[in-house]
């Protein structure tokens, strides 16, 4: 998720939560977030998809090597494209992508956060019911993958700006404490 001048980033709150929590952490990528606690680097692309993603991670990966990467694709597509298959395609490539970069790697998969703007965007309880069930199936002992939860307890009406679709500051929280629960076991 990119974040920016309209709509609140969870990376902030997110490294305030793994910092508080004594953790060790740098984040990594060729995208800059300014923040009162200095930069934060990220791969967050507003508006793009996860077949973007997929098709620029392994560059990205080689420039800013990760030992954990976070998924969190799924919004940009109409329910009419029918774009499930093809999330779960490009998602799948980006593990694959990852552990061929670093076989050691831990991949969390979000499930993305609902939308209001529908019907555009009616296709993510499905997306995320299939999300869960891929990182259940590709996880490994030796080669992690996790499911991160961001959908449960999310409130478009509450946790978005005026569009219902990007968090606000209190969305971007909640995202960031879902995303810390799942890292932070991981980090200590």
């Amino acid at each position: 998720q990119g974040g920016g001048a309209t709509y609140a980033t969870y990376r902030v709150a997110l490294a305030a939560k793994l910092r508080a929590a004594g953790v060790r952490f740098e984040f990594v990528g060729s995208q800059v977030t300014p923040t009162p606690q200095g930069p934060l680097r990220h791969e967050g692309y507003g508006g793009k998809n996860a077949e973007f993603l997929a098709g620029i991670l392994e560059a990205k990966l080689a420039a800013a090597p990760a030992d954990i990467l976070m998924i969190q694709a799924g919004h940009n597509h109409f329910a009419e494209e029918k774009p499930i298959p093809s999330i779960l395609a490009a998602t799948r490539a980006m593990v694959a992508t990852a552990r061929q970069r670093n076989p050691k790697v831990v991949v969390a998969i979000a499930q993305v956060t609902p939308a209001g703007k529908l019907p555009k965007y009616s296709y993510i309880p499905e997306l995320n019911l299939a999300l869960a069930a891929l990182a259940k199936e590709l996880d490994r002992p030796e080669q992690r993958v996790v499911s991160v939860d961001l959908a449960t307890g999310f409130d478009v009406a509450a946790d978005t700006i005026a569009d219902r679709v990007h968090p606000n500051a209190r969305g971007a929280e909640k995202i960031a404490q879902r995303w810390a629960e799942v890292l932070i076991p991981l980090l200590k």
